[in-house]
């Protein structure tokens, strides 16, 4: 079964001119099954591109979910039109009293930027704690990692001294576990940041369990031994040319950024890039949604009665 999303969001078109299964919400409504409901708190500037990103991982999968985009505050944006956000977007407040199988929160381009001066800090701490009792399973993403860090174990933010960019090998650290059901024992995935994740910091202080690592980038996948939460801090939803735009969007601005790391061909940024992540990317999500959302939420979101294994 396919994500199930509003008829006119742009991504039924660019999903489909890539034959990936899309159901519109009136489809759906024909149908007598219980999909899943899956809040989206998308926090990324270029939010159409990411909604594709991330809908298309979603799409993987045979389960049916439905999609509620969500939106942090009603500032406006620079980067999506006003009509796409009040067309599809959702406040907080219209959702607060509601149940939700699954939550994703995505990456932030604030990694340099104090909690403190994020103007909507509050409302995110929020989310994130609302989600503790409203949400069966919810997934972080890069800056949403170092949020929730903070927000549920109090870590502060530990930030690099040069930007992380690039496509980094993993090793899987529990190969039994659910979340890289069918990953090999290394895989690749892009990150871009500028945050670090320090390994004693995640084992000392929080009770996280860590399923992927690289030598270079440190903690990739953790999750909470109760499947409720996932940490992902890399960006495994890119797209195989988001970090050359980002590259060359640095470039322009004078920032001197570094070639990203095992990324272009011959390090050459004159030549194409390749998506090197994309079944590992698809592979995640996939298993999120089965193992940590369908098979652990009730079928009444009213009852909250979780079927949690040890």
């Amino acid at each position: 079964m396919p994500i199930c999303i509003p008829d006119s969001l742009p991504a039924v078109d660019v999903l489909r001119n890539e034959n990936v299964f899309v159901m519109t919400s009136t489809r759906a409504n024909t149908q007598e099954i219980r999909p899943l409901k899956l809040l989206f708190l998308n926090l990324m500037p270029k939010k159409i591109e990411t909604e594709n990103q991330f809908l298309r991982l979603l799409s993987n999968s045979s389960l049916q979910v439905n999609i509620q985009l969500l939106r942090i505050d009603q500032r406006e944006s620079k980067n999506t039109p006003i009509e796409h956000l009040n067309s599809f977007y959702c406040d907080f407040d219209d959702i607060r009293e509601q149940n939700f199988d699954g939550l994703i929160i995505t990456g932030a381009p604030l990694g340099k930027v104090a909690f403190s001066d994020v103007v909507y800090w509050p409302k995110l701490a929020e989310i994130i704690t609302w989600a503790k009792d409203h949400v069966t399973s919810t997934m972080f993403v890069c800056w949403a990692v170092q949020a929730a860090l903070n927000v549920l174990y109090d870590l502060p933010k530990f930030t690099r001294s040069q930007k992380l960019s690039g496509v980094y090998q993993h090793q899987i650290l529990q190969p039994n576990a659910i979340l890289t059901r069918g990953f090999d024992d290394t895989f690749l995935a892009p990150h871009s940041r500028n945050a670090d994740f320090p390994m004693d910091k995640i084992k000392n202080y929080t009770d996280l369990n860590i399923l992927a690592e690289s030598d270079i980038t440190g903690p990739y996948l953790m999750a909470t031994a109760d499947k409720r939460m996932a940490f992902v801090t890399g960006h495994p939803e890119y797209d195989s040319f988001t970090l050359a735009n980002e590259y060359y969007r640095d470039l322009k601005a004078g920032i001197n950024p570094e070639i990203p790391f095992n990324y272009f061909p011959e390090n050459n940024p004159n030549l194409t890039p390749k998506a090197t992540w994309r079944s590992h990317a698809y592979l995640l999500f996939s298993n999120w949604l089965n193992y940590y959302v369908y098979q652990l939420t009730p079928f009444d979101l009213t009852t909250r009665n979780l079927t949690i294994d040890d």
